[in-house]
């Protein structure tokens, strides 16, 4: 039998102690490579675009001959106001990519000896860097489309005869969402959550590029697909495959989402299920390259992404 890919050689290639063992200034110097990689690490005014720099040593800040703004290696970014040293926020960026099913805030706050509110809100600037980098795809070629509903537990009765079908609407809590999947196969993952499965027909005909074969089950709302794309249906009542259509890639990324939701995360429903999700379709896209290459990915999303307007100030409301 084959080896799994995560039991590779190949699939390590960053060490957790190397990073840790980073001093201040090798620290800084990585950030600087990451964030300015078109200029070899020299820095470039995030106000004006200016090139020419000078470099405060004490203070570890630049200014721009051009507009005279005095700037850091995180200003502009989502770290930006960080306090965190810049070796705990590339151990955090370690660590958060080397759990195939998630990692939890309240594990990363006793990784880094942090409040779970900092680990907390530094997992998400993280996750909205990912999500904002796969929201920029358009899908095509072979693409497969399933919904999940996630939310929303309902504790079972104690007796049989007292209990409720907890699929049904008028025994949901409300909380209750559907995650809908466009993936593309041997390519990248698109999610959006919405209230109902039919909701989402908008968001996969506004992906999908005009052309594609799509593959979904054989829910009515699917119909709609069939004016601008070639549909393969599936009845999953009578079988769960079959050698013209299929959706096993989207239920690969349900697996993965609801591992992460069962064993790490416990509860991922409401405002925050769409960030978990997305984190979800970037760890499936990115499954089969090291850890070391989905680190430097990770960081350069990050120092890529503007400030945060959702997660700056989150806890100060």
């Amino acid at each position: 039998m084959a080896q799994h890919f995560l039991l590779s050689t190949a699939a390590r290639s960053l060490s957790l102690a190397k990073v840790m063992r980073l001093s201040d200034d090798q620290a800084f110097e990585t950030f600087k490579a990451i964030r300015w990689a078109e200029t070899d690490g020299s820095p470039v005014c995030p106000k004006c675009g200016g090139y020419v720099c000078w470099e405060f040593k004490a203070r570890r800040i630049f200014k721009c001959k051009a507009c005279n703004g005095q700037f850091s290696v995180t200003s502009g970014t989502i770290f930006a106001s960080r306090k965190m040293d810049l070796r705990d926020i590339l151990a955090a960026i370690a660590i958060f990519v080397n759990g195939a099913k998630g990692h939890s805030a309240l594990q990363l706050s006793r990784d880094l000896d942090c409040q779970y509110k900092t680990a907390f809100v530094l997992s998400h600037k993280i996750r909205e860097a990912l999500a904002a980098e796969q929201a920029q795809s358009e899908l095509s070629g072979v693409v497969e489309v399933d919904g999940a509903y996630f939310g929303g537990y309902v504790k079972p009765a104690n007796r049989k005869a007292d209990r409720k079908d907890r699929r049904r609407k008028v025994h949901q809590t409300g909380k209750r969402q559907v995650v809908v999947v466009a993936r593309e196969r041997d390519g990248e993952t698109l999610t959006q959550v919405h209230q109902t499965e039919a909701d989402s027909v908008a968001f996969v005909a506004a992906t999908v590029a005009p052309g594609a074969t799509i593959h979904a089950d054989e829910a009515s709302h699917w119909d709609a697909l069939e004016a601008k794309f070639l549909t393969k249906r599936i009845n999953h009542s009578v079988e769960y495959s079959t050698p013209e259509s299929n959706t096993n890639m989207a239920e690969s990324f349900f697996s993965r989402l609801r591992r992460a939701e069962i064993g790490t995360h416990h509860h991922i429903a409401g405002r925050y299920l769409s960030a978990y999700a997305m984190e979800m379709a970037w760890r499936e896209d990115n499954r089969r390259i090291s850890n070391g290459e989905q680190f430097l990915l990770a960081t350069s999303s990050a120092l890529a992404h503007p400030v945060s307007r959702q997660w700056k100030g989150y806890w100060q409301r």
